[in-house]
């Protein structure tokens, strides 16, 4: 029976104690208990299938030597789908099976069909290396699979496009690469019978909604050659799957659902960190950083980095193979050096068994980790979601995730890697000091009780498709038909692109003007990636998306790579380039912005009386003014620099809700309170967004104000933090009622007196969490939910 792809972590030895025993013994090691609430998954037995009449016996038997001797249910109820013609999603849990669904299908057309070829998309290089091992370990004559990325060497190019019929690549490769070259490919593109986009449920925001139209883009070159391939999608658990596959690919799009395979039964415990004593400082120590988990702020319970760190180490250390998701780059590293020391503290040596893994790593260090990984040299892992998908780590003891990662869906894909198997396997949820996961953790019917998320993407978003709709143009004069193709909205972007003098309308359609190729960047990430350069040697050590630069790389910033901080000499944002020199501060830096926004429009409203709620677009102007240098020890501020950074200036879409100066009165929120009531709210709305929309607190921002210029009445501000909006004000619009109960019971549920972390204060305010009321928050939001219509 197939249970994951081939890549999978070596049994190795002995594995440790049971999880029960384990979370017994991790729980006994403070004075209280932090465990709130622990959940059994129970195990599940699999149901298996006969393999479809369609499978050719070379097929089968191929699978057989890889240990799958018939598929389960959901496999092949998926693959025979797709093998009628019928595009297909198969939304199952992690370790499911899910690549054979679409393997089963399209290998048997490139065995039937010698000229046939497929094309397979991943959200990530490692997914795409991963798959391409377990196609070539069945060694099927004549399908030659081949990876086509960035990392893919010039002189193999070539050969790939001409003789390659099962090509892996990502969607920036087919956007930047594939579909401008589209008549070096169009003997692939001609022949080509499958599309299978693997994960899709990654595709969401602005990211996804650009990836829905570079997949209408191929529909299109596709047509052009005569071509209908068949979609296959696959993605782990999510709300109304079909509805998201049709709205990434643009086509009707039948979901499988039921999960046949057999699973190992899951210990899951919600774990809050103890509360620390007053003025008390951090019990454990941390390199010179700014976290990323902002632990400095008012501590009020003991960072949920430290506490990962440490039972990282005690699992390690209890010969538990472990993986710790850290939600920041800063953060995998802090826990990865905690746990390393603490090892090496009791058994010198040991702390060699734990590494960090994040983005921003050159190739060779990424494959090196993947390596050890695989071979069982590293016990433990402390790692960004850059692991949550790719290299195939089912078959590891026990799970660590480090704050809530934003959604249900990534939540039980981080924990379903957890599993020798389908043996017994623990997964900890360890909270930070944040209104989300304290509220999670307090309540548990809102995880294990609650379906999972359904993925947000815009594809009618003006900042994605009038770019999106210039890129299929420079491929190929943009006709009538075309316009259908990219939905709504389409039209009013190729007049706006016609006016800009990007197009020139000819009879025959709209060409693209210009020599060049559109730029456009795919992930949305503020620019091009900016280099982290050491000064001294002039040796790359990493890289730093250009939407956090001003953020992580300003001068004076404290940088930290593999367990070594350095300090930012220069951040040169022309040249994409920081230069930095190695440095032990015993302080870190906190960088500070101020905010301001105008609103452009009202798409929607609702009156509700003395309270409004609204959904339009807003302008929003943001700079890094200034950072804040802290000491390590007890956070104290040392002292605030300023910077002369340039200000950024963003459209996007926003929801917001005013109040009449008389209802705050009525409920007794005096004048003088009313800018930290609002301010506290705010916070605390965008820490709970996450419940209602597939989004981190850091995909939105907000801004309070006692009296707005344009609203002239207090008013609560929640945007995208992305140009034209990633659909998650939308959706807060849509759910404003039960968004708004929960972040009102999230503040008034916390057990502090006048806020923390955990209810009101956030890790990215711009105004150092000052001024904030929790009482009067409360009340604000008493008055809105008293009036907003259910």
């Amino acid at each position: 029976m197939e249970s994951s792809s081939a890549a999978t972590v070596s049994a190795g030895p002995s594995p440790g104690p049971a999880p029960a025993d384990l979370l017994r013994r991790l729980r006994a090691r403070g004075a209280a208990d932090p465990v709130t609430h622990v959940e059994r998954v129970p195990a599940r037995p699999g149901v298996p299938a006969p393999w479809p009449s369609w499978a050719p016996p070379e097929l089968r038997a191929a699978f057989a030597r890889r240990g799958v001797v018939a598929p389960w249910q959901h496999q092949a109820q998926a693959a025979t789908l797709a093998y009628e013609g019928e595009h297909v999603v198969v939304a199952t849990g992690t370790a499911s099976g899910k690549s054979l669904a679409y393997q089963l299908p399209a290998l048997a057309t490139l065995l039937a069909d010698p000229r046939a070829t497929v094309l397979y998309l991943a959200p990530t290089k490692a997914l795409a290396a991963d798959q391409l091992r377990a196609v070539a370990a069945l060694e099927l004559e004549g399908v030659r699979p081949a990876c086509y990325d960035g990392d893919t060497p010039r002189a193999e190019r070539e050969w790939i496009r001409r003789h390659s019929r099962f090509v892996l690549t990502n969607p920036d490769m087919l956007h930047h690469g594939v579909l401008p070259g589209h008549a070096q490919w169009s003997g692939f593109l001609r022949r080509l019978a499958y599309v299978v986009i693997d994960e899709c449920h990654t595709y969401r925001g602005v990211f996804g909604s650009h990836v829905a139209h570079v997949l209408r883009r191929l529909r299109r070159q596709c047509d052009r050659f005569g071509s209908t391939p068949v979609f296959v999608l696959a993605s782990a658990t999510s709300g109304d799957p079909s509805t998201a596959a049709g709205r990434l690919t643009g086509l009707p799009v039948t979901a499988v659902t039921e999960d046949a395979s057999p699973r190992g039964g899951v210990t899951f415990a919600l774990w809050e960190p103890p509360l620390l004593p007053p003025d008390s400082g951090p019990s454990t120590p941390v390199p010179p950083q700014s976290t990323g988990d902002h632990d400095d702020l008012q501590q009020v319970r003991r960072s949920a980095l430290r506490e990962t760190a440490d039972l990282l180490a005690d699992t390690v250390a209890e010969g538990v193979r472990t993986l710790a998701f850290v939600r920041s780059r800063k953060g995998a590293e802090v826990v990865a050096a905690n746990a390393r020391r603490a090892l090496d503290d009791a058994v010198p040596g040991l702390g060699d068994r734990v590494a960090a893994y994040r983005g921003g790593y050159l190739r060779e260090e990424r494959r090196e980790l993947e390596r050890a990984l695989l071979h069982g040299d590293l016990l433990g892992l402390a790692s960004t979601n850059a692991l949550e998908l790719g290299v195939d780590l089912v078959g590891l003891d026990a799970v660590l995730i480090c704050g809530y990662p934003g959604t249900r869906a990534s939540l039980w894909q981080q924990a379903g890697r957890a599993g020798r198997s389908g043996q017994e396997a623990l997964a900890v949820l360890v909270a930070r000091d944040d209104p989300l996961d304290t509220y999670l953790v307090h309540h548990p019917e809102a995880i294990f009780g609650a379906p999972v998320e359904a993925t947000v993407l815009d594809p009618a978003n003006p900042y994605v498709l009038a770019p999106q709709l210039a890129c299929a143009a420079f491929e190929a004069p943009l006709t009538p038909a075309d316009l259908a193709l990219f939905g709504d909205g389409a039209k009013e972007a190729v007049d706006q692109l016609v006016a800009a003098g990007a197009l020139r309308q000819r009879p025959t359609g709209w060409y693209w003007r210009h020599r060049e190729r559109p730029e456009v960047d795919l992930r949305g990430e503020g620019g091009a990636p900016v280099c982290v350069v050491e000064s001294s040697t002039g040796r790359l050590l990493g890289t730093v998306d250009g939407g956090s630069s001003h953020f992580l790389l300003h001068s004076g910033a404290v940088y930290l790579h593999q367990g070594v901080s350095y300090v930012v000499d220069e951040l040169d944002l022309v040249d994409g380039c920081a230069l930095v020199h190695a440095e032990e501060p015993d302080w870190s830096t906190h960088a500070r912005d101020v905010t301001d926004l105008s609103v452009v429009s009202v798409r929607s409203y609702v009156d509700a009386g003395p309270v409004g709620m609204f959904l339009g677009e807003v302008d929003v102007t943001s700079q890094v003014v200034s950072y804040q240098r802290r000491r390590i020890a007890t956070g104290e501020v040392i002292d605030t620099r300023p910077l002369d950074l340039p200000a950024r200036e963003l459209r996007t879409v926003a929801v917001w809700f005013t109040l009449s100066p008389q209802s705050l009165t009525l409920a007794g929120v005096q004048p003088a309170d009313v800018p930290g009531a609002l301010h506290a709210a705010e916070h605390a709305a965008i820490g709970l967004l996450p419940l209602m929309a597939t989004c981190d607190r850091w995909d939105i921002g907000g801004l309070s104000t006692a009296v707005h210029q344009d609203t002239e009445a207090p008013t609560v501000f929640v945007y995208d933090g992305h140009p034209g909006g990633a659909g998650f004000a939308e959706r807060a619009y849509g759910t404003a009622s039960a968004w708004l109960r929960a972040t009102r019971d999230a503040i008034a549920e916390c057990g502090c007196e006048s806020g923390c972390p955990s209810c009101v204060q956030s890790p990215k305010c711009g105004n150092g969490n000052n001024p904030l009321s929790k009482p009067d928050a409360i009340r604000v939001l008493d008055v809105v939910l008293a009036n907003l219509p259910e």
